[in-house]
């Protein structure tokens, strides 16, 4: 199957659905779509909830593409691409209406920054995380405001630090990455589906309210995230990660 990101209407519920053939990886082109697609279902007025996920019943995010990581050449280029990430935690972060998250399996670096920027997120039991980029020489740089601000300084100083080492899903709801865990994606939908279906029904403008106030604090995030995404682009160029990046993309 080709890449895709798809944005589907239903009783007020409205579903981004992305795909990426390589576990659900991120190049630019569909960050940019996310990005589009949860500004969109911001703006339709048919819209009063969102789902969050990703295709498939398998990895729910392997974090940046390897293949366009390896391909930057330039600082430019490279805060071009990690500003993707920026941009979709940004409009996330803006977004009027409550953002719900599906984590259906294993979720990696900017999959993880990605689940933090759900207002709710449900996932199953094997749903397992993993901060793996100063592994590669970079740092969860753009990614860290976001995840920070829901698990805490302690548990995020944990994913990044042990950068090869995966932490549970019931370890994630515990540090509250996680609101609920299931053991099958079944159970996982049923419940997303009956929680998507109340929020649908539930006064939008206390809805809205109730979101400005539990992202208090982050304004400055516009601008915060675009020197996070300069960082990485630096990183991403060093000998270090682009030896790394490229053994990994040949195993």
């Amino acid at each position: 199957m080709n890449p895709y990101v798809n944005l589907t209407v239903e009783n007020g519920i409205g579903t981004i659905e992305f795909f990426h053939p390589k576990s659900n990886s991120l190049p630019g082109d569909l960050l940019k779509q996310l990005t589009k697609s949860i500004t969109m279902a911001d703006e339709r007025e048919d819209i009063r909830v969102i789902i969050f996920k990703s295709g498939g019943n398998s990895t729910f995010c392997a974090g940046a593409s390897f293949d366009e990581l390896i391909a930057i050449k330039d600082i430019d280029t490279g805060k071009t691409f990690f500003s993707g990430f920026a941009n979709v935690i940004n409009a996330a972060r803006k977004c009027n209406k409550f953002i719900i998250g599906r984590v259906q399996g294993k979720t990696v670096g900017g999959g993880v920054g990605l689940a933090s920027a759900a207002d709710y997120c449900f996932a199953t039991e094997y749903a397992s995380v993993k901060l793996s980029e100063l592994a590669i020489g970079i740092g969860p740089f753009v990614i860290g405001p976001s995840i920070e601000r829901k698990i805490g300084l302690s548990a995020f100083s944990q994913l990044t630090i042990n950068s090869t080492g995966w932490q549970t899903a019931q370890w994630a709801k515990e540090k509250g990455l996680f609101a609920e865990v299931y053991e099958t994606v079944e159970e996982m939908d049923a419940a997303i589906q009956t929680l998507a279906e109340k929020l649908a029904s539930s006064n939008l403008k206390s809805m809205q309210g109730l979101k400005k106030i539990m992202w208090e604090g982050t304004d400055h995030w516009d601008k915060l995230l675009r020197e996070r995404a300069e960082i990485s682009g630096k990183r991403v160029l060093s000998d270090f990660t682009r030896k790394t990046i490229e053994k990994l993309s040949n195993t």
